[in-house]
């Protein structure tokens, strides 16, 4: 099952958390992230608004446009849900059926912008170079899924810039085996709108 739900396994409860926060944060912007394209994220549980980064992330942040111009997100599910840690979609339809993807791309963590509460990564397997399409939000921030010494990382390549309690909703629904939410959690749609101007 590692390859039908790549990211990581949660080896301890300090890495993955299990107490539940009363009133979740906002997410900070991340100054180290470029919203040089955003999207509305339309899911069943609400909308979401996510700024991509192309220039620190030309790898990843073009990986993420090209799935969303060609439509492939459109009813895909969150289908991994872990509270206090991450939500996980874009890889499987409804019943969990998988959805060919695109090659896998490099892991451009290095890069070094961190897995903050908010954050939009690339989920992979053990590879690090084995992302496709699957792709996950940071609940907490989780600096244990950066690149470091120990471990090649998470590719970050893009934030939640409005609905972050959306994806506060979709994290603590009731789950079953492999976190896979009891009922679907779809995502509806994934269009490219005007960045927000501040």
């Amino acid at each position: 099952m590692k390859k039908l739900f790549p990211l990581l396994a949660c080896l301890t409860i300090v890495a993955c958390g299990s107490e539940s926060s009363d009133s979740p944060e906002p997410p900070k912007v991340v100054p180290e992230l470029k919203a040089d394209v955003c999207y509305l994220m339309s899911t069943t549980k609400g909308d979401m608004t996510l700024a991509v980064d192309l220039t620190n992330m030309p790898v990843t942040g073009q990986n993420f446009k090209e799935y969303v111009d060609t439509g492939f997100y459109n009813a895909t599910l969150f289908h991994r849900t872990i509270n206090n840690f991450m939500i996980q979609g874009g890889g499987f339809t409804t019943g969990l059926v998988f959805k060919p993807t695109n090659d896998p791309i490099i892991n451009e963590a290095s890069v070094g912008i961190s897995n903050e509460r908010g954050t939009v990564a690339m989920a992979r397997t053990d590879n690090p170079n084995s992302a496709t399409s699957q792709f996950f939000i940071n609940i907490l921030d989780n600096p244990h899924l950066n690149a470091s010494a120990a471990s090649a990382g998470y590719a970050v390549f893009g934030q939640v810039i409005s609905g972050m309690e959306v994806a506060d909703q979709i994290s603590i629904v009731t789950t079953q085996g492999n976190d896979t939410p009891v009922d679907e959690i779809l995502i509806n749609s994934v269009v490219e709108i005007s960045c927000p101007t501040s």
